[in-house]
């Protein structure tokens, strides 16, 4: 069956660039925190969300930082106690309502994910994600019901028949443990990387959605069972100049490298030039993606509807739908490449979320 998405934590992290910032020490103890989530020490990212939240205890991206650490670190009810918090404080935000819906489904409390998709898409009514849940949720209660139906009346044809169809509809995607709440990239996190349903949460690199009020957590668009094998995007026109399909071959080579978990062949597509977010030590950013990318044992990363803006003939810009799911995680965003010709091929120098 179908699971939920979350935001991703690198949406939680690129969410946060967009709200109003704390100075001096509070800041970087905000940072630390997102920086040490992202490397997967949870525990250590806990004690330093947890100091910045004294002091600003009332800080959404913060907060939502905390809901998703609980949740990767298995401790459901606090971390639904975090994001039912946000909810009451920030009913504007859909971003909170979905992480809980993924909660939620990943306890079998369907009802209660159902409503909390509807609050999300109440308050975003473009809110993709949450719309990908819902219709993952109710497969999940149709299933349920069909089954109940057959332990009743094993002859009943007709829901043996509705049943079937449903499996064969997630047949090609992998079930999610427990949902997630979504995570975020520079800024605050799909609790898809989250999606309710048999709900999943949040992932790397991917992740927003529909932009909240400038004081509260955003999550990428988008965005959990592990699709199929990821098919490279062809050029959206046969006829594209010879520049545009190589650009083009790049940008599909480079999500493959991502989806086959090949760490060097994924490094190799960034130029020596690359501009690593934040301006962080171009080692410690290759650390903590060789992590992001080698820990999950499916990962498939989908590039859709790309366009490219030459500003001249060695310097390119992909704006593109990204689309990310992993075991744990489902999350799509809207994503920008600034690639650079170096010899004969393509290398990024430049990524970030957003167009």
């Amino acid at each position: 069956m179908p699971s939920l998405r979350r935001i991703p934590p690198l949406a939680l992290l690129l969410a946060a660039l967009a709200m109003a910032t704390v100075a001096g020490a509070q800041s970087e103890d905000f940072a630390e925190a997102s920086k040490l989530f992202r490397a997967g020490q949870q525990s250590q990212a806990l004690e330093r969300v947890d100091t910045f939240l004294k002091a600003n205890p009332k800080d959404a991206r913060g907060r939502f930082l905390k809901g998703l650490i609980l949740t990767e670190q298995g401790k459901q009810p606090d971390a639904i106690k975090i994001f039912t918090g946000l909810t009451e404080d920030y009913p504007e935000l859909p971003e909170p309502y979905n992480n809980l819906a993924v909660l939620y489904a990943s306890q079998g409390q369907y009802d209660k994910a159902r409503t909390s998709l509807e609050m999300s898409i109440r308050t975003h009514p473009s809110y993709a994600t949450a719309h990908e849940n819902l219709g993952d949720i109710y497969a999940k209660m149709a299933s349920q019901a069909y089954d109940k139906a057959l332990q009743l009346d094993k002859s009943n044809t007709a829901a043996q028949t509705k049943l079937e169809m449903i499996k064969d509809l997630f047949s090609n995607t992998t079930t999610r443990p427990a949902a997630k709440p979504a995570a975020a990239k520079s800024s605050p996190t799909t609790v898809a990387a989250a999606k309710p349903a048999a709900v999943a949460p949040s992932a790397p690199a991917a992740t927003v959605a529909p932009a909240p009020a400038a004081t509260a957590p955003q999550a990428p668009a988008a965005p959990v069972a592990a699709p199929p094998a990821a098919k490279p995007v062809e050029p959206a026109k046969s006829s594209a100049a010879p520049a545009e399909s190589e650009v083009i071959k790049s940008v599909n080579h480079w999500a493959k490298t991502w989806s086959d978990n090949d760490v060097a062949g994924y490094l190799a597509c960034y130029a020596p030039s690359f501009q690593t977010p934040g301006g962080e030590p171009r080692a410690d950013w290759e650390a903590a993606r060789k992590t992001r990318i080698a820990k999950p044992k499916k990962i498939d990363v989908r590039v859709e509807s790309p366009k490219l803006k030459f500003s001249d003939n060695n310097r390119v810009a992909v704006t593109f739908r990204q689309s990310y799911r992993s075991t744990n995680l489902k999350v799509a965003s809207t994503k920008t490449l600034v690639l650079v010709k170096t010899g004969d091929r393509w290398l990024i120098q430049q990524e970030r979320v957003g167009s």
